[in-house]
C-alpha cells in the first residue's frame, strides 16, 4: 500500500478532520471528484467524504457563512443524476452548478 494511502487510512481511523482538496499531478485539475472514492477506499463513510468538501472545509477555513445548505448561508449547489450517498462516482459527472443564482451547464 502506498505511503500516502497508509497515512490517510490512519488519519481516518484516528478521526482526524479532513478537508477536501487535491495535489496535482496526483489528481489532475478538473478531476477533483475522484478524491471522494479515494477517501472511501481508505475507510471513510460516503457521508463523511462529502462533508470533507462542504462543512469540514468551511469550518477548517473559518468560513462560518457557508458549508451547509440552510437559510442565511452562502452556497453554490450542483446537480447530479443519482444519489451520491449510493454511488459516489456520480459526483464525477456534474450536470450543472448554480452559483449566485445563475445555472452553469457543462455542454460537453
Amino acid at each position: 500500500m502506498p505511503i500516502a494511502k497508509q497515512n490517510l487510512t490512519k488519519a481516518i481511523k484516528a478521526d482526524v478532520k479532513i478537508a477536501f482538496g487535491t495535489d496535482t499531478p496526483i489528481i489532475p485539475h478538473g478531476k477533483n471528484a475522484i478524491e471522494f472514492a479515494a477517501l472511501i477506499d481508505c475507510g471513510m463513510s460516503t457521508k463523511e467524504a462529502i462533508k470533507t468538501a462542504t462543512t469540514n472545509s468551511a469550518e477548517m477555513l473559518g468560513l462560518t457563512d457557508r458549508g451547509e445548505l440552510k437559510e442565511g448561508m452562502l452556497a453554490d449547489i450542483i446537480a447530479v443524476d443519482t444519489n451520491p450517498i449510493k454511488d459516489i462516482s456520480t459526483l464525477e459527472h456534474v450536470k450543472f452548478v448554480m452559483k449566485n443564482g445563475t445555472v452553469y451547464k457543462n455542454e460537453k
